[in-house]
Parts: C-alpha cells; structure tokens; sequence
C-alpha cells in the first residue's frame, strides 16, 4: 500500500482537547499543528469553526500563520440541521469561511441517536448528509464523513448504517470513518464490519477509535486488515473518558510491522522528539511504558535480560529504539547481575569489557545498598560515581563531607512557614559553612550548600534543583526506617540524578545534593564531571 493511498488523520487539536484537564490556548494549538506537520502526518483537524470560538480564531490565524510543509487542514463540523438548507446553515457557512481544504463532517450512523439525539427521522437524518456533502464538495472541499457510533450502529440496525456510508460516497464524500465511539468494541467485531461495509458498499472507508476497552490502537489495526485506508488518532491518545487511538502508535506499527509508510521515509526517526513537544506544550506527558515513545519502552532491568542484550539487543526489544529515536536504558538495581552493571558502564561511556573484578565488586554493592533502601534506576549520577569509585579510588575530585546541619523553620502569625538552615562540610580536609533561608526545608539547605562551596567553585552555580522525590523504603524486618531522596538537577543543559539515603529526609537530601557537587567537582579525566553527563535528557522528557 503506497502513502498515497493510505490517509493518517491527526484529531488531537479537536477531539483530543476533550480530554479532563487539556486546555489548549490558540498559541499552543499552532505550536502543536507544526510539532505534527514535522511528523508528517497526512492531515490536522484543527476543530469545530462556528461552535468553538477558540477554534474560529485559530483557523484565521492560520491562514497566515501556519505554514504546513506536508499535512492538510481540516475543519471539523456536523452535518446541516434537520429541516435546513446547507447553503443557509451558519454552522456549515462556517466551514467554508474557515477556508481549510478538507471538512470533515460528523453524521449519526445509529438509528436511536438519530432519533433520541438528533430528534428527527433517519430519513430526514439521510438528506442532511447528502445535502451537506454535496454543498461542500460544489464548494471545492474534500470531505470525509465521520459515521458516529457505527459500530454499536451496524449492530443494531445494519441495513441503515450502510445508507449512511452509501449516501455520503453517493454526494461526494472522499471518504467514510467509522467511528466506534463509545470505545466498547473488540478487535475481532471491528475487523468483521469493515470488512461486511466494504464488500457492501465499495466506498473507501477509514476509522476512528476510542479505548474505553483497552483496543484503541488493536481495533485500528484491525480494520486497516480489513482494508480501511484512512486511520485518525490523536498524540500519545489524548481523548475524553479513556482517550483516543494513539497516532504515535499507530504511526510506527503500520510503518514498522506493515510496510504502510504512512509518514515520510525521514520522520519516523523524529517520533520521540515531537513526542516530547507536543508533552511540553499540553503539559502531558505520555506514560512513561507507552509504546515506542515512552522513557521506559526500551527499559531493561532484570538482569537475565540484560545478560541476554549484551549479546544480542534484539533479543528482548522487538525493534532497534533509534528507528522511532528512542534509547534504549539499563536499570541497575538488585534484580540485575553483572551484565546489567556493564550495559549501564557502558550506556554512560565508561569502557569496563577487561574490568571483571570491579564489575563484580560493584554488583555486589548495588545489592548490599539497595537492600538498605538506596535505589539507583533514576539515579545515574550517584551510580557513575560508585563506577568511578571502583574503577580508580584515587579520581573522586576534591572530596566534600558533610560534618554536621541544622535546620529550624517558623511560622508567622498568618501561618506561613519559613526555613532556615546551616551546614558545615569538610572540602580537601579543609572545613567550609554556609547557611541559607527558604520556604521549605529543602530549599534552605540547597542555599545553605551553595553558600558554603559557591565562592570556591564557580561550576556549581548553574546547578539548580529541579525536583526531588521523599520515599520511605524499610530496611530489614525490625529495623530502622529510612528515608530515601531522589533529587534530580539541571546544570547548563545535563540533568543530574542523584539518590540520597539517611535517618531523615532532610538529610537524605543532603546526600543527593552532595552527590550532584561531587560528580561536578570530579576531575575530567575521571570521566565525571564536563566529560560525562549521566542522566542527561533533554528537559521536555523530565517528569
């Protein structure tokens, strides 16, 4: 199936602004219609002119402010009221003024929603079809004709929901989708009527699924097997309720596992990057185990599979992560072994193939420090320095210890606290104080620390703390309970993640802080410091 013949249909900017909590400002609408046209995706809905007037201004900025190099955009909006004319419609009127290429119309296809919904007859509910396609096609549009709930409909009354493909084909529609609206269906039942509504009609038909049953994407999937050419979705599968088909998946399985190259053959390497866009930009982040573009999709941490990926990476990743520019990671952590430890080394460019015994030593300290609450899966500043420790005991840099802190927080007579805090560190022997004043403990001691090593060392000014994370993991049965701090840092533009581990959170803290200063401070040729950048990702892939 060449591109040509295949439609890929973004609706993120329409149906997936649905979802709970997406509220998109015409500024980051644009922002993402470009984020998706650097995908090459075939078509944009950009959303419903006349019913959304965020939706009418951003289609008139468009005309002049969006400039697609490769997909088109579509209008989205319903078909003619009953008993009107399209031509008098001021809901159709203004998908024309809209001026996009392409309008797609959504249609009652299920006879209780024509007459419960719609409150007409499926008669009268045929001619608004006909008589608004027609209309818009005379007008030098492409359409495509949504056919809501036709799956539940084909159900329920076959015979009419194969009118309404039939009556849209017959006015001009390019294009048919079936839309299993209310997400119930199963990707066995999806394949079946695709293929009765093709053998049936002949007319080209795509669909539009929701994941209420988990199947967005396997129903998707289903009906392109059954000879659907036209597939919308929306990006990382935003949507109401459960959320849409998700085009970043679709995209890569039919490029991938189907030769369909829906994409241009260069762009399918660019899918994480606008991924992370498009997050930055909604707020949204896809989860961190979505397919192909998700942080933890190529993600090992068992140490079986890591000893089998040495070998061979294929041997647990059923594709390589550069095709879609994703990475693949290694957890260290006490699940792995050995091989874990050397894939992780060398992930973060320390060569250690003829290290046995330090990779044996240092596998056996992960376990004995994980066991006291440490863990070091998003932490591979405090690992690298554990490697680097290893590997040569005298290439730490300039030592820095913590002696001693404090720590006291007031409130004032509204109640609003304030935290204020000291610390004494010992650098090259020599012991250095510094104190510091926040809103929150945290924020005071970070002060307190860069007040104390600042004036020495220029570097640590641009590290800044990004976020930090208080866990309380229990040691062995009876004992102490720790607090565990996973703190993560920008500086310039590497992020550093550290863990800390203590008594207290304020002092676990403490210890991840330190970890990021001492991975700084390391001299360069212990592979620390500007020659490593451990956990480094670009900030839009933060969480």
């Amino acid at each position: 199936m060449a591109a040509k013949d295949f439609q890929l249909y973004d609706t993120t900017l329409r149906d997936g602004t649905q979802q709970e909590g997406l509220v998109l400002s015409v500024d980051d609408k644009l922002a993402v219609a470009r984020c998706l046209d650097a995908l090459g995706v075939g078509f944009i809905e950009g959303g419903w002119p006349g019913a959304v007037p965020k939706d009418t201004e951003f289609f008139r900025r468009a005309a002049t402010e969006l400039q697609l190099d490769n997909a088109l955009l579509a209008a989205f909006g319903a078909t003619r009221k009953p008993g009107a004319s399209a031509a008098t419609d001021p809901q159709v009127r203004a998908l024309l003024t809209a001026e996009t290429p392409v309008v797609t119309l959504v249609a009652k296809s299920h006879p209780r929603h024509v007459e419960l919904a719609l409150r007409t007859t499926l008669a009268e509910n045929l001619a608004a079809i006909g008589n608004t396609v027609r209309h818009l096609v005379l007008a030098g549009r492409r359409v495509f004709l949504d056919a809501e709930h036709f799956f539940d409909g084909h159900r329920a009354n076959r015979d009419y929901a194969l009118e309404v493909v039939c009556t849209a084909a017959e006015a001009g529609a390019e294009t048919v989708v079936l839309c299993d609206t209310n997400g119930g269906s199963l990707p066995d039942e999806v394949g079946t009527v695709v293929t009765d509504t093709i053998r049936s009609t002949g007319v080209p038909i795509g669909v539009h699924c929701h994941d209420d049953s988990g199947c967005a994407v396997a129903n998707s999937m289903a009906a392109v097997a059954a000879g659907a050419r036209h597939v919308q979705g929306t990006v990382h599968g935003y949507g109401e309720r459960c959320g849409n088909a998700d085009l970043l998946t679709l995209a890569a399985n039919l490029i991938l596992k189907r030769g369909v190259p829906v994409l241009p053959p260069d762009r399918l390497g660019g899918m994480v990057a606008v991924s992370r866009s498009v997050a930055e930009i909604t707020g949204r982040s896809p989860a961190a185990g979505a397919p192909y573009v998700g942080r933890s999709a190529f993600t090992h941490k068992a140490g079986l599979h890591a000893s089998a990926l040495r070998r061979d990476s294929a041997l647990y990743q059923h594709i390589d992560p550069l095709d879609v520019g994703n990475s693949m990671r290694t957890l260290v952590s006490d699940m792995g072994g050995r091989s874990s430890i050397l894939l992780k080394s060398q992930e973060l460019g320390y060569d250690v193939t003829d290290a046995g015994e330090t990779v044996a030593r240092l596998a056996t300290k992960v376990k004995e420090l994980e066991h006291r609450g440490y863990s070091f899966e998003s932490a591979d500043t405090s690992f690298a320095l554990l490697l680097s420790a290893e590997l040569s005991a005298d290439q730490g840099g300039p030592p820095v210890d913590l002696l001693s802190w404090h720590v006291t927080t007031e409130r004032n007579d509204t109640g609003r606290a304030r935290s204020g805090a000291s610390v004494r560190l010992r650098v090259d022997g020599v012991p250095v104080e510094g104190a510091g004043s926040g809103n929150t403990a945290v924020d005071a001691l970070d002060r307190a620390v860069h007040h104390a090593l600042d004036p020495s060392f220029p570097r640590l000014r641009r590290l800044r703390l990004a976020n930090h994370q208080v866990r309380l993991p229990v040691g062995e049965s009876g004992g102490p309970v720790l607090a565990r701090v996973l703190a993560s840092f920008t500086h310039g533009s590497d992020r550093l993640n550290t863990v800390g581990v203590d008594r207290d959170a304020d002092s676990a803290f403490v210890q991840a802080l330190l970890d990021a200063v001492r991975y700084l401070l390391a001299p360069a040729d212990g592979h620390l410091g500007e020659a490593r950048s451990p956990g480094h990702e670009p900030a839009a892939a933060a969480h």
